[in-house]
């Protein structure tokens, strides 16, 4: 059986009771996301995709790169979005990727009726530039700039 979109077993879900929940999950098994790191899976995953390497991807990130492999291993968590949307634009992901990657490690996806994240949604769609560049254009809009990792929690 082929892997199903997000949106697909989200309408199969819409029409499933508690009685088909074991049904749906071995129909399913292919296109669900397993193990205890989805996250730390699925960036090594979209970061062979675009042909970089973590170190590449903290480098133009700007982010110490002992720090980003903990946060892509999950051996350190961070509250700062931030730093989790830097990587992401840094591995040349585009805005869905972009939006799993946030869901994955427990963070709000971009939301377009904020303007920041408006500016961030135009950014990853467009994907022009580097990081430093998607902050030019937020500033331009006097909105926060992706915050730097000189101070990491």
């Amino acid at each position: 059986m082929e892997k199903r979109s997000t949106s697909e077993l989200e309408n199969i879900l819409g029409s499933t009771s508690p009685s088909g929940i074991g049904e749906y999950l071995k129909e399913n098994a292919e296109s669900m996301l397993t193990g205890d790191r989805p996250f730390c899976v699925y960036m090594h995953e979209m970061i062979r995709k675009y042909g970089k390497t973590q170190q590449e991807v903290f480098l133009q990130a700007d982010l110490p790169e002992r720090f980003g492999y903990k946060l892509l291993s999950e051996e350190k968590h961070t509250r700062q979005r931030d730093y989790i949307l830097r990587i992401c634009y840094a591995a040349g992901m585009e805005l869905e990727e972009t939006q799993k990657a946030l869901k994955l490690y427990g963070m709000a996806p971009l939301y377009a009726k904020l303007p920041r994240d408006a500016v961030l949604m135009i950014a990853f769609n467009n994907r022009k530039g580097s990081v430093l560049e998607v902050n030019a254009l937020l500033a331009a809009h006097r909105l926060p700039t992706l915050k730097t990792s000189g101070t990491l929690e």
